[in-house]
This record gives structure tokens, C-alpha cells and sequence, in this order.
């Protein structure tokens, strides 16, 4: 199996993933891998780590999180992998629960949520958002 991360979704994914019907409640999976050095467009706080920068989104995404009725449900390094085989281990889990896709994209285009992704740009390294049902 073949993976890539990313930061940002193509044009053409992105459409397609929020053009999916409406089908109820869902967990995203993020799969998170941090740039040893944060990046921002302007320069600024290049000190800080991935890591660090992405903390700063990690503050600021609970009350995005909260205004359209999602919650975090488990944020956690990764320690360790039993099967399978990858170059390299992701740094950090997050998983998310949203109560429907409408729910999501009106927090992807709040001006709250806009503001705070520039941390998660400039910490990301790259990820992978694995969107899951639950089975009834």
C-alpha cells in the first residue's frame, strides 16, 4: 500500500469529498506528521516546531468544534506500530466526530476556523483524514 501526505486536498478531491450526500454522523481519522520546524508565509516564529505550531491550532479547533456540534474524541502521539510496514510513523492521532457533513463544511469556512489553520499549515508536514461511519 502506497501513502502520501498531505496538507491541503486537491481542488478535485476536496469538491468531491464535500459534495458526497448528506449521510449523518461521522469520525475523521487524522493521521498527523509535523515539520521539525514550523513554516509560516511570513517568517514569523520560526523557533517554534511543527509540534508546537500545530498546538496552537490544537487550542483554537475545540471551539470551532463545539459551534457546529462536532467533539474531539482522542488526540494522541503515536507510540508504536504492531502490524504492517511504513517508512515512517505518523507523530500524532486526532480523531473527530461531526454530526453530519453540512456540520463540517460550515466550520472548514468559519472565519474562526480560518483563522487558526494557518498554525496547522505551518506545523503539518503532512496527513491523512480518513473519514469513517460507525456500524450499526
Amino acid at each position: 500500500m502506497h501513502y502520501e501526505n498531505e496538507v491541503m486536498p486537491n481542488p478535485e478531491r476536496l469538491q468531491e469529498f464535500l459534495g458526497e450526500s448528506e449521510d449523518g454522523p461521522f469520525v475523521m481519522v487524522n493521521l498527523l506528521k509535523f515539520r521539525d520546524q514550523a513554516e509560516y508565509p511570513d517568517g514569523a516564529d520560526a523557533d517554534l516546531s511543527g509540534l508546537e505550531a500545530y498546538m496552537r491550532y490544537g487550542a483554537g479547533i475545540g471551539v470551532c468544534l463545539d459551534a457546529v456540534g462536532a467533539r474531539p474524541l482522542f488526540t494522541g502521539p503515536v507510540t508504536g506500530l504492531l502490524l504492517g510496514q511504513v517508512e515512517e510513523l505518523w507523530d500524532m492521532v486526532a480523531l473527530a466526530e461531526y454530526p453530519s457533513l453540512n456540520a463540517f463544511k460550515t466550520m472548514m469556512t468559519s472565519p474562526e476556523y480560518q483563522e487558526i489553520s494557518i498554525h496547522r499549515t505551518a506545523g503539518l508536514a503532512g496527513q491523512l483524514n480518513i473519514k469513517t461511519k460507525p456500524i450499526s
